[in-house]
This record gives structure tokens, C-alpha cells and sequence, in this order.
């Protein structure tokens, strides 16, 4: 993104890497829900206390892409360029990384609000809000209301899937 900003091309060294990008809204929830859940029991599906154990809040495997396509994605909602500055021999790196999120699913109810398009695009949108606001004392107030009006779309997709965490009072 700060690449973008600066109207530099985007360097990729591993086009082919696999990761489960998300938006930062859908572990942050997932925790918010993890704490709710161990205050107030009853809001955990079953009525049955969530353990205290770790949990993993990402995307669902599916979701998960290429580095290569992220930029692609990326660059569908903020023209720029990239260049493949892959490496002859790198240095070793996992090819594919997945979140497991199984756990959190049948045990707190939770499942991501926003699919990969939707999460880059979200992101892509909060970046160039966040120049286009630039700098000074306006610019804080500008990003905070872009920032609370994604929140707020972030929960209407929550609320129309039903999602417990959402639902819950």
C-alpha cells in the first residue's frame, strides 16, 4: 500500500505464496466475541462456557490466495503497477500458510463477515481514504468517520448473514 501511495510499483518477491489475508474487522471481532462469550457464557452458542484455550480468527481456507492474486486484487481498486522481484534461490519460506478456524466456528459460533474481493477492496478503500485525508486537524476526524463507517458496514454484512455475535444482546 505505502508503495501505491508513493505511485511506486508494488515489488512482490514470492507471487506464489499462499496466505489467508483478511481484513483487520474480522479477527477483531473474533476476539470481542471470545470475550463476550467468557463474561457472559450464555451468549456462547448452547448456552455452554467457551474454554479458555487459543482460537484463530481468519478467513476461511478457501479464501485464502496467492500473493500474486492479492495484487491483482489490490490493483482492481487502485491502478498501479507491480513487478515480480522473485529470487533464482530464496531464502526457504512457507509456500502456503492457513489459519484453522474450525475451533472458533463450533465452539463461539464465529465465521468471517467478509469474503477475500470484499476484505481487499475494504482495505484498499481505508488506505486511500487515510492519504486522500492527508495531514492537519481535519485529517483525524475525516479518517475517523470513513473508519466508523466501515465498522458500520462491517456490521449491517454481520447482521444480514445473522451471525451470533451480531445477534446477541
Amino acid at each position: 500500500m505505502r508503495a501505491l501511495q508513493r505511485g511506486e510499483p508494488i515489488i512482490v518477491r514470492n507471487k506464489d505464496a499462499t496466505r489467508p489475508w483478511q481484513h483487520v474487522l474480522e479477527p477483531l471481532s473474533g476476539y470481542l466475541w471470545l470475550g463476550a462469550c467468557l463474561a457472559r457464557p450464555e451468549l456462547a452458542p448452547g448456552g455452554r462456557e467457551a474454554p479458555v484455550t487459543s482460537f484463530n480468527f481468519g478467513p476461511a481456507i478457501s479464501a485464502n490466495r496467492s500473493v500474486g492474486r492479492l495484487v491483482d486484487e489490490i490493483l482492481r481498486h487502485w491502478p498501479g503497477q507491480w513487478e515480480d522481484r522473485s529470487e533464482a534461490k530464496p531464502v526457504h519460506e512457507a509456500n502456503l500458510l492457513n489459519l484453522a478456524t474450525d475451533k472458533a466456528y463450533h465452539l463461539l459460533g464465529w465465521r468471517p463477515v467478509w469474503e477475500f474481493a470484499t476484505s481487499i477492496e475494504q482495505t484498499v478503500r481505508w488506505y486511500r481514504a487515510a492519504m486522500d485525508a492527508g495531514a492537519g486537524v481535519d485529517a483525524s476526524g475525516r479518517i475517523q468517520a470513513f473508519t466508523r463507517g466501515q465498522i458500520d458496514l462491517y456490521q449491517a454484512d454481520a447482521r444480514a448473514q445473522r451471525l451470533p455475535w451480531i445477534m446477541a444482546r
